[in-house]
């Protein structure tokens, strides 16, 4: 049996456990001492009065009294009239040294062509401010409460028509399911399809293999890659994989850039017809096109065989992390599903707010901005490298914000991102978007979305001479 005390200090606690052999008094001693070396108690910090102490612990005063004898013969504690039993001023542990600064990182990069990331300094902050203020000025107080796992009734019946109007998708809100990004998107089709029997997952090589590849090993899948080529992903080798899935970038295809043609749109459809199979299309920056009209979602060809994926990741920023599924009506009951197991629903505020937003048409006006800000970059790289690196070809450009720069079969493509480096730019090579991980044929793949004019045409004079070497 044991007694405990505890003092106004909730983390401070004393037991004494009758039931073992160690004396009544050794046991407070040990306890006492303890809670000085950790820390528990500090410097000047008052004790319990015996009597106090005692009584609170079935103990005699007497017992109390010799323990506080003993540990103020130790050091641990000093008495003084008046003001009690106290710790004493040398009895606690030094403090713990300080955490040493880590070491000034590299100085800021005078361009970094990161791929992957809009430009961040231009997000609608007046905007989103404004929607989000109107969503909670609106939303009833139901709102609030555990909602429909699809995500807001509110902002799928926005996105439905958005996807129709912008995107030519056949989009039911019934059967669109809020997410909270694409990479959770990406895992829930997976999950939903390893339901239904679906075993191999396939995917564009060169693409997104460690993405792709981690979200199968949790939806337990087996992952295999399929050669692009200048019209897109071969569907023959597709069809040779066995796979029941495809991961597919139609629109602008990561990284190459290209556009999934006109007969090998039809020929994925007849595949996915044939192998009773699913395509994922990866829906990733088809607003910004340049040449022409956004090329329609290749979902609105076949809504009962594709998952259309999309974010506002690239439109407005990553860090929202809102995205929707378009899901085939077979299909949307398992996703739901997954998706309720998964968090619930994605937080509704932001849901009602990025409605209001698209509602507004302030989301179409910035769309509309930020293809102007695009198309000035993509203007400034090509200039800078025709300029300072002629010889090197450049593709990919027809939408997005990023490039891709063909070297010479024989350049070093890693040593040439190293050496860009040590210059302050930022390089990143397509060796990193292929399955093999090889650097043959070498290749940049260069973001422009969060890069100024000015820091593309400085970063691109600054490793001219690299490029003309490797180009």
């Amino acid at each position: 049996m044991s007694s405990q005390w505890s003092n106004v200090s909730s983390d401070l606690l004393f037991a004494i456990d009758r039931d073992r052999e160690e004396p009544l008094r050794s046991q407070l001693e040990h306890q006492v001492r303890e809670a000085i070396r950790t820390g528990r108690l500090r410097v000047g910090e008052r004790l319990p009065p015996s009597r106090e102490l005692a009584g609170a612990l079935g103990l005699s005063r007497g017992l109390v009294q010799d323990a506080y004898a003993q540990l103020l013969a130790e050091g641990y504690l000093v008495a003084r009239v008046g003001s009690g039993t106290r710790v004493a001023a040398g009895a606690c542990p030094p403090a713990a040294p300080p955490v040493p600064r880590r070491p000034a990182g590299r100085p800021p990069l005078l361009a970094d062509f990161r791929w992957g990331v809009p430009d961040l300094g231009a997000f609608p902050m007046p905007d989103w401010l404004w929607a989000v203020r109107e969503a909670a000025r609106r939303m009833p107080v139901a709102e609030l409460d555990y909602g429909d796992p699809r995500g807001s009734a509110v902002l799928r019946e926005v996105v439905a028509g958005y996807a129709r109007r912008v995107r030519a998708a056949a989009a039911d809100p019934e059967h669109i399911v809020i997410c909270s990004g694409y990479a959770q998107g990406l895992s829930l089709t997976l999950a939903a399809l390893a339901r239904g029997g679906v075993r191999r997952v396939a995917y564009e090589d060169p693409g997104s293999p460690a993405s792709v590849r981690a979200a199968a090993a949790a939806a337990g899948l087996e992952a295999v890659p399929v050669p692009v080529d200048e019209q897109g992903i071969d569907v023959g080798a597709l069809t040779a994989t066995g796979a029941r899935a495809v991961v597919v970038t139609p629109a602008h295809q990561w990284p190459t850039g290209v556009v999934l043609g006109p007969e090998r749109r039809l020929a994925l459809i007849a595949w996915a017809a044939a192998q009773d199979a699913v395509v994922i299309e990866d829906d990733y920056d088809a607003e910004f096109r340049y040449d022409r009209e956004p090329v329609g979602a290749l979902q609105g060809l076949a809504a009962d065989r594709v998952v259309s994926i999309s974010t506002v990741s690239k439109s407005l920023a990553p860090a929202l992390r809102i995205g929707w599924l378009l899901c085939p009506p077979a299909l949307a009951d398992a996703l739901v599903s997954v998706k309720h197991i998964s968090d619930r629903g994605s937080p509704v505020l932001d849901q009602l707010a990025l409605a209001r937003l698209i509602e507004s048409g302030r989301f179409d006006r910035h769309l509309r901005r930020m293809r102007g800000t695009y198309a000035a970059r993509r203007t400034a790289l090509l200039a800078a490298l025709a300029e300072h690196a002629p010889g090197v070809a450049v593709t990919g450009l027809a939408a997005g914000f990023h490039a891709v720069a063909h070297l010479r079969e024989t350049a070093d493509e890693r040593g040439l991102v190293a050496a860009a480096r040590a210059r302050s730019v930022g390089l990143y090579g397509m060796s990193t978007c292929r399955t093999s991980r090889e650097t043959a044929p070498p290749r940049l793949v260069l973001g422009f979305g969060n890069v100024g004019e000015r820091a593309v045409t400085a970063g691109i004079s600054a490793i001219g001479d690299l490029l003309r070497e490797q180009g």
